[in-house]
Protein backbone atom coordinates (compact mmCIF):
# COMPACT_ATOMS: atom_id res chain seq x y z
CA UNK A 1 0.00 0.00 0.00
CA UNK A 2 0.96 3.79 -1.28
CA UNK A 3 2.57 5.48 1.90
CA UNK A 4 2.39 9.47 2.09
CA UNK A 5 3.50 11.91 4.02
CA UNK A 6 4.19 15.67 4.93
CA UNK A 7 7.64 16.67 4.36
CA UNK A 8 10.25 18.21 6.69
CA UNK A 9 11.96 21.62 5.21
CA UNK A 10 15.60 19.96 4.43
CA UNK A 11 17.99 20.85 1.68
CA UNK A 12 20.08 17.97 2.13
CA UNK A 13 19.80 14.78 -0.22
CA UNK A 14 16.40 14.62 -2.19
CA UNK A 15 16.31 11.18 -2.59
CA UNK A 16 16.07 11.23 1.63
CA UNK A 17 12.34 10.56 3.08
CA UNK A 18 12.46 13.86 4.48
CA UNK A 19 10.17 12.70 6.99
CA UNK A 20 9.15 15.28 9.77
CA UNK A 21 9.79 14.44 13.41
CA UNK A 22 7.15 13.26 14.81
CA UNK A 23 6.16 11.94 11.25
CA UNK A 24 2.55 13.04 10.26
CA UNK A 25 1.16 10.57 7.71
CA UNK A 26 -1.17 11.94 4.81
CA UNK A 27 -3.53 9.22 3.82
CA UNK A 28 -5.45 7.80 0.02
CA UNK A 29 -8.15 10.05 1.38
CA UNK A 30 -6.61 12.93 1.79
CA UNK A 31 -4.49 12.62 -1.63
CA UNK A 32 -7.91 11.96 -3.27
CA UNK A 33 -9.03 15.58 -1.78
CA UNK A 34 -5.80 16.97 -3.50
CA UNK A 35 -7.24 15.22 -7.06
CA UNK A 36 -4.29 12.31 -6.67
CA UNK A 37 -5.63 9.23 -7.91
CA UNK A 38 -4.15 5.86 -6.43
CA UNK A 39 -4.02 2.28 -7.59
CA UNK A 40 -2.46 -1.01 -6.78
CA UNK A 41 -1.72 -3.37 -9.89
CA UNK A 42 -0.18 -6.83 -10.76
CA UNK A 43 3.44 -5.48 -11.68
CA UNK A 44 4.47 -8.77 -12.93
CA UNK A 45 1.82 -8.76 -15.26
CA UNK A 46 1.39 -5.48 -16.63
CA UNK A 47 1.68 -6.95 -20.11
CA UNK A 48 -1.56 -9.09 -20.11
CA UNK A 49 -3.29 -7.76 -16.51
CA UNK A 50 -7.10 -6.81 -17.22
CA UNK A 51 -7.06 -4.62 -14.52
CA UNK A 52 -4.64 -2.59 -17.07
CA UNK A 53 -6.54 -3.15 -19.83
CA UNK A 54 -9.71 -1.94 -18.18
CA UNK A 55 -8.47 1.33 -16.53
CA UNK A 56 -6.65 2.02 -20.11
CA UNK A 57 -10.24 1.90 -21.94
CA UNK A 58 -12.54 3.29 -19.15
CA UNK A 59 -9.33 6.59 -19.01
CA UNK A 60 -9.37 6.17 -22.76
CA UNK A 61 -5.16 6.19 -22.42
CA UNK A 62 -4.31 4.76 -25.57
CA UNK A 63 -0.69 6.00 -25.24
CA UNK A 64 2.08 4.52 -23.34
CA UNK A 65 5.80 3.90 -23.00
CA UNK A 66 8.19 2.78 -20.23
CA UNK A 67 10.74 4.63 -19.21
CA UNK A 68 14.02 3.25 -17.35
CA UNK A 69 15.26 6.16 -14.68
CA UNK A 70 18.75 4.82 -13.79
CA UNK A 71 22.50 5.88 -14.30
CA UNK A 72 23.11 4.36 -17.46
CA UNK A 73 19.89 3.75 -18.74
CA UNK A 74 18.51 7.30 -19.07
CA UNK A 75 20.34 9.25 -21.44
CA UNK A 76 21.57 12.78 -19.60
CA UNK A 77 20.75 11.02 -16.18
CA UNK A 78 21.88 13.89 -13.92
CA UNK A 79 20.10 17.12 -16.27
CA UNK A 80 16.74 14.60 -16.21
CA UNK A 81 17.26 13.82 -12.91
CA UNK A 82 17.25 17.82 -12.17
CA UNK A 83 14.60 18.43 -14.26
CA UNK A 84 12.41 16.36 -12.72
CA UNK A 85 13.12 17.63 -9.41
CA UNK A 86 11.91 20.99 -10.44
CA UNK A 87 8.21 21.92 -8.99
CA UNK A 88 6.33 22.38 -11.75
CA UNK A 89 2.56 21.45 -13.62
CA UNK A 90 1.10 20.02 -16.82
CA UNK A 91 -1.51 20.93 -18.78
CA UNK A 92 -2.64 17.53 -18.56
CA UNK A 93 -3.10 14.69 -15.93
CA UNK A 94 0.52 12.83 -15.39
CA UNK A 95 -0.21 9.09 -14.99
CA UNK A 96 2.65 6.83 -14.33
CA UNK A 97 2.41 2.88 -13.29
CA UNK A 98 5.79 1.86 -11.47
CA UNK A 99 6.82 -1.64 -12.65
CA UNK A 100 9.33 -1.95 -10.71
CA UNK A 101 11.98 0.00 -8.34
CA UNK A 102 11.15 3.01 -6.46
CA UNK A 103 10.86 6.82 -6.10
CA UNK A 104 8.95 9.97 -4.45
CA UNK A 105 6.32 12.29 -6.27
CA UNK A 106 5.96 15.68 -3.85
CA UNK A 107 2.87 17.48 -4.39
CA UNK A 108 1.46 20.84 -3.04
CA UNK A 109 -1.30 20.48 -0.31
CA UNK A 110 -3.79 23.48 -0.76
CA UNK A 111 -1.98 25.13 2.28
CA UNK A 112 1.46 24.73 -0.46
CA UNK A 113 3.01 22.10 2.08
CA UNK A 114 4.86 19.30 0.42
CA UNK A 115 3.53 16.17 0.52
CA UNK A 116 5.94 13.33 -0.59
CA UNK A 117 4.03 9.84 -1.88
CA UNK A 118 6.59 6.67 -2.14
CA UNK A 119 5.51 5.00 -4.72
CA UNK A 120 7.21 1.47 -5.04
CA UNK A 121 6.33 -1.87 -8.13
CA UNK A 122 2.93 -1.99 -8.69
CA UNK A 123 1.67 1.97 -7.57
CA UNK A 124 0.07 3.28 -10.40
CA UNK A 125 -0.65 7.59 -9.48
CA UNK A 126 -2.96 9.82 -11.73
CA UNK A 127 -1.69 13.70 -10.49
CA UNK A 128 -4.28 16.04 -12.23
CA UNK A 129 -3.14 18.26 -14.24
CA UNK A 130 -2.64 22.06 -12.74
CA UNK A 131 -1.23 20.47 -9.45
CA UNK A 132 2.28 21.71 -8.61
CA UNK A 133 4.25 18.78 -8.15
CA UNK A 134 8.14 16.60 -8.93
CA UNK A 135 9.65 13.62 -9.07
CA UNK A 136 12.86 12.31 -7.28
CA UNK A 137 14.49 8.60 -7.31
CA UNK A 138 14.93 7.25 -3.87
CA UNK A 139 17.96 6.11 -2.31
CA UNK A 140 17.51 2.99 -4.54
CA UNK A 141 18.68 5.57 -7.81
CA UNK A 142 16.19 2.91 -9.71
CA UNK A 143 12.82 2.97 -11.07
CA UNK A 144 11.11 1.53 -14.55
CA UNK A 145 7.58 3.06 -15.14
CA UNK A 146 4.82 3.27 -17.78
CA UNK A 147 3.70 6.48 -18.66
CA UNK A 148 0.21 6.63 -20.02
CA UNK A 149 -1.30 9.32 -21.83
CA UNK A 150 -4.86 10.47 -23.15
CA UNK A 151 -3.57 11.17 -26.88
CA UNK A 152 -0.51 11.73 -27.83
CA UNK A 153 1.86 12.34 -25.06
CA UNK A 154 2.57 16.15 -24.36
CA UNK A 155 6.20 16.45 -22.02
CA UNK A 156 5.65 20.17 -21.28
CA UNK A 157 6.45 20.77 -17.91
CA UNK A 158 5.62 24.30 -16.45
CA UNK A 159 7.84 25.63 -13.85
CA UNK A 160 6.54 26.85 -11.17
CA UNK A 161 4.87 30.22 -11.03
CA UNK A 162 2.79 28.83 -13.56
CA UNK A 163 -0.69 30.15 -12.06
CA UNK A 164 -2.21 31.83 -14.93
CA UNK A 165 -3.04 28.41 -17.05
CA UNK A 166 -6.72 27.52 -17.00
CA UNK A 167 -5.32 23.98 -15.89
CA UNK A 168 -4.08 25.45 -12.85
CA UNK A 169 -7.35 28.02 -12.16
CA UNK A 170 -9.14 24.80 -12.93
CA UNK A 171 -7.18 23.32 -10.06
CA UNK A 172 -7.29 25.68 -7.58
CA UNK A 173 -11.02 25.83 -8.25
CA UNK A 174 -11.52 22.07 -7.63
CA UNK A 175 -9.59 22.41 -4.67
CA UNK A 176 -12.02 25.42 -3.16
CA UNK A 177 -14.89 22.90 -4.35
CA UNK A 178 -13.59 20.05 -1.95
CA UNK A 179 -12.72 22.20 0.89
CA UNK A 180 -16.62 22.95 0.90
Amino acid sequence: MVEAWYMDESQEDQRAPHRLRPNRAVSLEQLRRLGVAYRKLDADNYETDPCLKEIRRAENYSWMDIITICRGQLPNYEEKIKTFYEEHLHLDDEIRYILDGSGYFDVRDKDDKWIRISMEKGDMITLPAGIYHRFTLDENNYVKAMRLFVGEPVWTAYNRPADDFPARKQYVKFLAEEAQ
